[in-house]
């Protein structure tokens, strides 16, 4: 059975690149464009894993990351930032927040490859 990846970004052209990446590593993906979506989707579909821009609109991935990691439900479920927010100390917040990866933008298609192949063998 294929792994379930849920991509959250609220950037359309972005959100299609990572999904075309990873639905051609064979991963099944659920799309979100938002943090409240993706609280949704989290909690309703079981992920095995997410990845997520933190600067989204309406509820943004910093809040979205917190509130997942404090619902018993969605707490284990590990997060990947992939983000624009790239100066220092962005990491850091990230991971305080609840990331467990985090990948600056531009990013190329291996490096995100790379990154999800990664966190799904640590299941």
């Amino acid at each position: 059975m294929a792994k379930r990846i849920l991509v959250a970004e609220d950037d359309p052209d972005n959100r299609c690149i990572v999904v075309k990446v990873l639905t051609r590593e064979g991963y099944e993906t659920l799309e979100a464009d938002d943090g409240r979506s993706a609280l949704a989707l989290a909690r309703r579909e079981r992920p095995d894993l997410i990845v997520m821009d933190l600067g989204m609109l309406g509820m943004d991935g910093w809040e979205a990351a917190r509130r997942l990691k404090a619902d018993p439900q969605t707490a284990d479920i590990r997060i990947i930032a992939l983000t624009a927010f790239a100066l220092r100390g962005d990491e850091e917040r990230a991971r305080e927040a609840g990331y467990d990866g985090y990948l600056s933008k531009p990013c190329r298609p291996k490096t995100i490859r790379e990154a999800v192949a990664r966190f799904l063998a640590g299941r």
